[in-house]
């Protein structure tokens, strides 16, 4: 059994057609998920790239991976690569390489990184090598892993001034989208304002989830060629949401929420959809470890999902949490969120009404255009503060309210909703050895929350 793990690097879980995207955003993705398991509920633990990555390859949450922002993972904490290599698998490796670190830590047998695939953006580089990888690993009668990173949709966008800017002389190497979607061909998500400006960085950030598309089909167009279509499990999900002001580099339910899809020939139903459980980027190692018969490490906070792909239910997979430690460029924005059906719930732990956000999220057209036009629109003005400052909780309706529009903790309707999402919060940091135990546990006194009756209650995440 092989495995190939795809990730698109900052793709909105809606963004895919068959998770209520335009179809011509991702036609190889949407065949992918016609041919395996579509999870409507899968998150990613921590929504920013290097972080993100790191929980995915160890099973551990990122203060306890040692990765909390970009930098190396522990070198007490097992990786994915370490547990396969002592199997017999050869691991190989393209693009966001150095997202993974100490990269010699890994041990990758085939390493190919941005500048050799396009910048990330080529798929026919990422086809080629590839083809390379099952290549040797058939002559060399072996199993392997390939973790297939696509460097789009990330900032800079197709078509943009900032990605001319940024690439300049090696924009040539970058091909064109296989579709290219036009300014207002589809409204911006509900999360952001209908201006002009946004309407056309979504069509460019449309365009570069077309071009990450085009690499997952010429990859697995690569697979079938190399006839190991048969004998390898496929995954497909994104590293965080989108780019974008209340997305990306946050704890909302748009920067966390993963298309994670997994076709498994002959061993998991095809077209099939799980609407019910909540899985997340920490689940990813145990899921491998157990679909290739290997035995999983001691200590991870993650634990394998492949029951569901055979249909069975699991009530304790009811809820989840994520995190946020820092930006790309080390600024701490600690965040903890515990979202279920009910909701979400988040603690901003840095919101003490003067320090301010900043994110690479914000840069671009979209945030300019929210700032300009709240000169003129009291209410877009109110949301742009409220971004830049938050609250030190938040609370929401993921089921009416998915774009977190309405904070309802103030709401006195909510507030049995409010103290059950704190205990539960409360215990899994403190079951976790979250370095801010003791300063959410302060917070909520100084808030007058009620104690939990449990402390060890809704530990897992």
């Amino acid at each position: 059994m092989n495995v190939l793990l795809f990730t698109a690097d900052d793709m909105n879980a809606d963004t895919p057609g068959c998770y209520g995207g335009p179809a011509a955003a991702t036609p190889a993705i949407d065949g992918l998920a016609a041919q395996g398991v579509r999870f409507r509920r899968a998150h990613v633990t921590v929504a920013i790239c290097q972080p993100s990555r790191s929980v995915m390859l160890t099973g551990r949450y990122p203060h306890r991976n040692g990765a909390e922002g970009f930098g190396p993972i522990r070198d007490d904490v097992p990786v994915l690569t370490d547990l396969l290599h002592a199997a017999g698998f050869r691991c190989g490796i393209l693009g966001k390489v150095r997202h993974l670190e100490p990269v010699a830590r890994f041990g990758w047998d085939l390493l190919v990184d941005q500048p050799q695939l396009g910048q990330g953006r080529d798929p026919r580089r990422y086809a080629a090598e590839a083809a390379r990888f099952f290549a040797d690993s058939r002559r060399a009668g072996r199993p392997w892993f390939l973790m297939c990173n696509a460097h789009d949709p990330h900032r800079p966008f197709a078509g943009s001034d900032d990605e001319r800017l940024h690439f300049r002389a090696d924009l040539a190497s970058i091909p064109d989208p296989s579709y290219t979607f036009a300014a207002g061909e589809w409204a911006p998500p509900g999360f952001l304002p209908d201006l002009p400006d946004v309407r056309t960085e979504i069509a460019q950030y449309l365009s570069s989830s077309r071009r990450a598309d085009d690499v997952v089909g010429a990859v697995l167009d690569e697979l079938s060629r190399a006839g190991a279509a048969d004998d390898t499990l496929v995954l497909f999900l994104s590293d965080n949401g989108m780019s974008f002001p209340f997305a990306k580099s946050n704890c909302y339910l748009h920067s966390t929420r993963t298309p994670l899809i997994v076709r498994w020939p002959g061993r998991a139903p095809a077209g099939a959809v799980d609407d019910e459980h909540y899985v997340g980027g920490v689940d990813l190692l145990p899921t491998i470890c157990e679909a290739v018969g290997i035995t999983a490490p001691a200590g991870l906070d993650g634990r394998s999902f492949l029951p569901l792909l055979r249909g069975a239910r699991d009530p304790s997979r009811d809820h989840v949490v994520t995190v946020f430690h820092e930006t790309v460029h080390g600024r701490r924005y600690e965040m903890r969120a515990l979202q279920d059906r009910g909701g979400g719930y988040i603690w901003n732990a840095w919101s003490d009404g003067e320090q301010a956000y900043l994110a690479d999220n914000m840069t671009g057209l979209t945030w300019r255009a929210m700032t300009a036009a709240g000169g003129h629109d009291p209410g877009l003005a109110a949301r742009c503060a409220f971004y830049l400052h938050r609250e030190p909780e938040e609370l929401y309706d993921f089921e009416t309210d998915p774009d977190a529009l309405h904070n309802r903790v103030a709401d006195p309707a909510a507030a049995g909703e409010l103290d059950a999402k704190r205990s539960r919060l409360r215990a899994w940091m403190r079951g976790t050895g979250d370095p801010l135990a003791e300063a959410y546990a302060a917070h909520l006194a100084r808030a007058g929350a009620p104690r939990p009756a449990r402390e060890d209650e809704g530990v897992r995440g």
